[in-house]
């Protein structure tokens, strides 16, 4: 038995969390507040700021883990160094994990190192910088925080006038103590998609089928697998999630980021090192193991014979339409009157309006109609709380 100990402990965690145990693993969940998805079907918690590097260490200290899987942006990833000099398994690499919680160091590996196709982009610290880099990219652009999470402080600006909000929102909703923003040339893309890719041991790079996605204000709305692209667009966008996880370094299931333009070009947008929200229609059993199932066997340096696909999924998000600390009340009535329907309730203790607070997954035979599939999907996780999946946070 390993002792795993996981560095945020949202929904995605709670399924990694899940599929441990089910393997017979020990996990400690850690985040800043109490009672996070993933402490509900943890064996321990710990509760605390991963910003602090003391108390990183002191959790750390305590439990003496084997593994440590980080699940969000805002941790003091230096320390992660130190824990992997002692002989704990950073997943997938403490470099990895470093370079990806920061928008630069992501970036500028895949565009100035790796030389892949990325939005042109600029970052800036001050107004001054930020409107210099607007009139150098021209408009619309995109504008993010470095260090954020779930779409948090990003917009699209169309002009100059939106400019000033622009910089607060971005400044205001960065996450950790990294205040500076990454402001992009706008990609006219036909769609996004996410291949999760999964770096081996023992073994060679493999990847899931493509998922489509949507996203409303840099949140995901609605995934669907498979997403139905070009050969010649499949092994671009292969090669380029080989070349940027080889060079990041490490072993587990990462979420890369694609535009895909209407031209057909295939264009390196962002990647994850853990499981991706848009990940979570391999709940629908699509696949024969879920993004779960795979970072845990991977992790655990654990063969995966195979990824192939078994059903066309669809998932679409329940959102929250207030703020309340109080229990949501969820309809579960109409999801469970449909056959090839779940619902996976996130046990969130707090609402906040356009929050995710779960997921409907659905599935059908491979080469069924996948639009009536989304629409399904979307349609009944409208009925779990009354809100459209589309509605604007």
């Amino acid at each position: 038995m390993k002792k795993i100990m996981l560095l945020g402990s949202g929904e995605l965690g709670k399924e990694f969390t899940i599929a441990a145990q089910r393997a017979g693993q020990y996990v400690i969940a850690c985040d800043h507040y109490n009672d996070a998805p993933a402490m509900q079907v943890a064996d321990e918690r710990e509760v605390f700021e991963m910003l602090d590097g003391e108390a990183l260490e002191a959790a750390v200290k305590k439990h003496q883990p084997d593994i440590i899987v980080p699940e969000i942006e805002a941790i003091r990833t230096e320390k992660l160094f130190d824990f992997e000099k002692q002989g704990v398994q950073v997943v997938p690499s403490a470099r990895a994990v470093n370079f990806t919680m920061n928008r630069r160091a992501i970036r500028d590996l895949a565009a100035r190192e790796l030389g892949l196709r990325t939005a042109k982009y600029f970052y800036a610290k001050t107004f001054e910088e930020f409107k210099k880099a607007a009139d150098e990219i021209g408009f619309p652009c995109v504008v993010k925080p470095l260090m954020s999470s779930s779409g948090h402080g990003q917009s699209y600006v169309h002009n100059d006038d939106e400019l000033q909000q622009a910089f607060k929102d971005a400044m205001e909703g960065a996450r950790g103590d990294v205040k500076e923003v990454i402001i992009e040339e706008f990609i006219d893309f036909e769609s996004e998609f996410t291949l999760l890719t999964v770096t081996q041991k023992n073994a060679p790079t493999i990847f899931c089928p493509p998922i489509g996605h949507v996203q409303k204000g840099g949140d995901y709305r609605e995934s669907w697998m498979p997403y139905q692209i070009s050969d010649e667009a499949l092994k671009a966008a292969e090669h380029m999630a080989d070349e940027v996880t080889k060079a990041l370094t490490g072993y587990g299931l990462w979420g890369v980021e694609f535009f895909l333009t209407k031209k057909g070009e295939v264009i390196f947008s962002e990647l994850s090192p853990r499981p991706h929200d848009t990940g979570m229609v391999t709940l629908s059993h699509c696949t024969n193991l879920s993004e779960f199932e795979l970072h845990f066997r991977t992790i655990m340096g654990l063969p995966i014979p195979a990824i192939h696909l078994e059903h066309n999924g669809a998932s679409a998000v329940i959102l929250s339409d207030k703020d309340t600390k109080e229990p949501l009340n969820f309809n579960l009535m109409d999801v469970c009157s449909e056959d090839h329907a779940r619902v996976r309730i996130f046990g969130k203790p707090e609402a906040h309006v356009g929050r995710r607070m779960g997921v409907v997954v659905c599935y059908d035979e491979v080469g069924s109609d996948m639009n009536a599939l989304r629409d399904k999907a979307k349609r009944l996780a409208k009925t779990v709380l009354g809100t459209d999946p589309y509605m604007k946070k």
